[in-house]
């Protein structure tokens, strides 16, 4: 994490001078580094051009809800002038109604704030269908006769203690949890699934195999804990879809992945603090034949 926000640092104290000798007619900024749309609010600010904000994922808010930053004087400078940079800014794009919704609670202006979703490619319906790699499927699926899979980064905004909970209660019944990827909780979280004999961890695949990877489940899990909900908005939601795969979000209920889940049937959402929701989640959406 010292050498991330060295690397932060660096890039900060040389793209600005660039920034501001650049003819543009106007300042788009994102949010990696996680304060780079407040130094894109100064650049507009200083060459007295608008100023787009692209928030992709919501600082501080998501390093004080993952427990990377404390509450205290920094967390509330942070904030304070995140929250000047949403008022300059002429237009502000976030991900979902739910991060929309956390922006206005911030006291910006409903009608300067635009939705613009992720989403994913979608193939012709003439283009071949993708060859699967059968190796990679045999490897996720792990002998289990119902799989539920988590791919992507295994970070601070996840419910992991829920998923884990409702592994070790669904030992017997021939159903893995499968969690592909890397991120700062991964070890942690196997140190804490170590013993519960249905839950398995494997590397990220090369981008290659991703279409075997969203296959290979018979369900996808997307995770985001209380207290994020519309910090972190999981675009891969998308690449789920379009692989034609059901979700279960373990969420709560006013994230995007809920309420569309719900909206267009293609999933459930059960409670990130309830165990018992997700158990109950997964036994009805399972074969019967394989309990």
């Amino acid at each position: 994490m010292k050498k991330r926000a060295l690397n932060y640092l660096s890039y900060v104290l040389f793209a600005v001078p660039l920034a501001l000798f650049v003819s543009c007619d106007a300042v788009l900024a994102m949010t990696d580094p996680p304060f780079e749309g407040i130094v894109g609010a100064f650049v507009g600010m200083l060459k007295g051009k608008p100023y787009i904000y692209n928030i992709r994922d919501m600082y501080p808010d998501m390093a004080v809800g993952g427990a990377i930053v404390e509450p205290g004087l920094l967390a509330r400078i942070w904030e304070k002038m995140h929250r000047w940079a949403l008022r300059r800014a002429a237009c502000v794009i976030v991900l979902g109604e739910d991060m929309k919704n956390r922006i206005r609670a911030k006291g910006i202006n409903a009608a300067k704030i635009e939705i613009v979703r992720d989403g994913t490619e979608i193939a012709e319906d003439s283009a071949d269908a993708p060859v699967l790699d059968r190796e990679v499927i045999r490897k996720i699926r792990s002998g289990f006769r119902f799989v539920l899979l988590h791919a992507g980064n295994l970070g601070f905004y996840g419910a992991w203690g829920t998923l884990l909970a409702a592994a070790r209660e669904l030992t017997l019944e021939n159903i893995g949890f499968v969690f592909v990827g890397e991120g700062a909780q991964r070890d942690t979280l196997a140190a804490e699934a170590a013993g519960i004999s249905n839950v398995g961890f494997l590397p990220f695949f090369p981008g290659s195999k991703i279409p075997s990877v969203l296959a290979a489940a018979d369900v996808h899990l997307i995770t985001v804990k209380r207290g994020l909900e519309g910090v972190v908005v999981p675009s891969k939601m998308y690449g789920i879809l379009a692989a034609g795969k059901p979700i279960v979000a373990i969420a709560p209920p006013e994230t995007d992945v809920a309420v569309l889940g719900a909206r267009q049937g293609f999933g459930m959402a059960t409670d990130p603090d309830r165990p018992a929701e997700l158990v109950a989640a997964v036994r009805h959406l399972r074969p019967t034949a394989i309990a």
